[in-house]
């Protein structure tokens, strides 16, 4: 049943933005044209009729250049605005005119006429490029859908996910927008885009990675926001902390670290500590250790962060990075805390990637306590024990850390001659 609202909001619309009735009566229902275009395919399928093969771009002309789609998409967006030809727009009456003929010459225009008919086609043109809030609203929902799904869901589905938001997303940020509206835009490109790195990362298409992080980086200047400046390139320092140079991982975790400008916060606590763990592994102790204590202050005096967000930084992360420090430092007790306090906040259960992480380097500390057997043990069954879809390069570049490590007669033992048979099979197999 239609909302009694609705018509006085529709009419507002049209009288404060001069749009198309059209367009009015999908921003007075919030519904961004992807939606409308899922919305019409929908409804064409439930009352078993052909497929529905509109695009976001026919809408647009349909809405905002008075063209006039055919008689069954009116019929079909009668049906899904509960509307009239007329109350759209729609009907034969309200197609625009045909041209006349060339009127007779006249007088130049006054200079107030000319201005002001200036001034509406400025304010037309305002209307008709300008975003609604409804649809970023939209869109911000949607994304943060993807983010919080994120943690468990694997990389290639995450992947597909995330593009056809991206598709929505430059779509309107293609159109000419008023600097707000392009300004959130750009943020919403950056986020997308760096999870679609991340995920490319983790499954080792590196050269697509790193593009996917220029482009997050390019969006998140675009922006205009340092604190999204700063997430990107720490985010975007995983992949040289990986694979190489670590050189470049520290420094953009230190550039990260600079634009947070050491504000209490997710992002300088991600910052911090991705410096700590990339400087313990460049053997640079000193400056090392200072960046552990200085993380665990910013944390102390930072609000909680949801744990179920890609794009948050939660306790269980902090520790994962601790981990990696002291580990790499060779500070063993202190990273079998870490890995402790990690693994304790994760649900029962959980098989991702960073508690398989975790234990890796758990493995990794048992080397250097001269386990290395039991060593082996552990990294097979923290490997083994992750889904296909989730046993990603990544993981395996931490496992190959755990091998590199081993005395030189172990190296070519039957243990880990078997962990090395499996990292050999392609991401996502075994």
């Amino acid at each position: 049943m239609i909302d009694r609202g609705l018509p006085e909001l529709v009419e507002a619309l049209q009288a404060c933005c001069t749009i198309s009735a059209l367009r009015a009566h999908r921003q007075a229902r919030g519904w961004s044209r992807p939606e409308v275009v899922t919305r019409l395919a929908a409804l064409a399928e439930e009352r078993g009729q052909p497929p529905f093969r509109g695009t976001r771009e026919q809408l647009r002309t349909w809405e905002d250049l008075g063209t006039r789609p055919r008689e069954r998409a009116v019929k079909l967006l009668c049906a899904l605005y509960e509307a009239s030809p007329s109350d759209l727009g729609l009907d034969a009456a309200a197609l625009p005119p045909a041209p006349a003929a060339a009127p007779a010459p006249q007088r130049p225009e006054a200079a107030h006429d000319r201005a002001e008919r200036t001034r509406r086609a400025i304010n037309r043109t305002l209307a008709t490029t300008t975003v609604s809030p409804g649809e970023l609203d939209l869109l911000d929902e949607r994304l943060h859908n993807l983010r919080c799904l994120y943690v468990t869901a694997p990389p290639e589905q995450m992947i597909e996910l995330l593009l056809a938001d991206l598709d929505d997303i430059q779509a309107l940020a293609a159109e000419r927008q008023p600097a707000a509206a392009q300004s959130r835009l750009s943020e919403l490109t950056a986020i997308a885009s760096t999870l679609v790195a991340d995920a490319m990362m983790k499954l080792g298409r590196l050269p697509e990675a790193q593009r996917w992080y220029g482009t997050a980086r390019l969006a998140a200047d675009d922006a205009g926001n340092p604190e999204l400046r700063a997430r990107v390139r720490v985010q975007a320092a995983m992949l040289p902390y990986y694979y190489g140079p670590l050189l470049a991982a520290a420094q953009l975790a230190r550039e990260a670290r600079l634009l947070s400008r050491g504000r209490p916060g997710p992002t300088a606590v991600f910052a911090v500590a991705a410096e700590a763990r990339s400087l313990a592994r460049l053997g640079d102790r000193d400056n090392a250790k200072a960046a552990i204590r200085l993380v665990q202050d910013l944390f102390d005096h930072c609000q909680d962060t949801p744990q179920d967000d890609a794009w948050a930084f939660p306790e269980r992360r902090l520790w994962l990075y601790l981990s990696g420090a002291h580990t790499a430092l060779g500070q063993t007790a202190q990273a079998r805390h870490a890995q402790q306090q990690a693994l304790s906040l994760y649900p029962e259960g959980h098989t991702g990637i960073d508690p398989a992480l975790l234990r890796l380097e758990e493995a990794m500390c048992l080397v250097m306590d001269h386990s290395p057997t039991e060593a082996l043990q552990m990294a097979i069954h923290a490997y083994s024990e992750v889904p296909a879809s989730h046993r990603t390069a990544i993981l395996g570049a931490r496992a190959q850390d755990v091998i590199d490590i081993l005395p030189a007669q172990l190296q070519s033992g039957r243990p880990a001659r078997q962990l090395a048979e499996m990292l050999a099979l392609p991401a996502g197999q075994g």
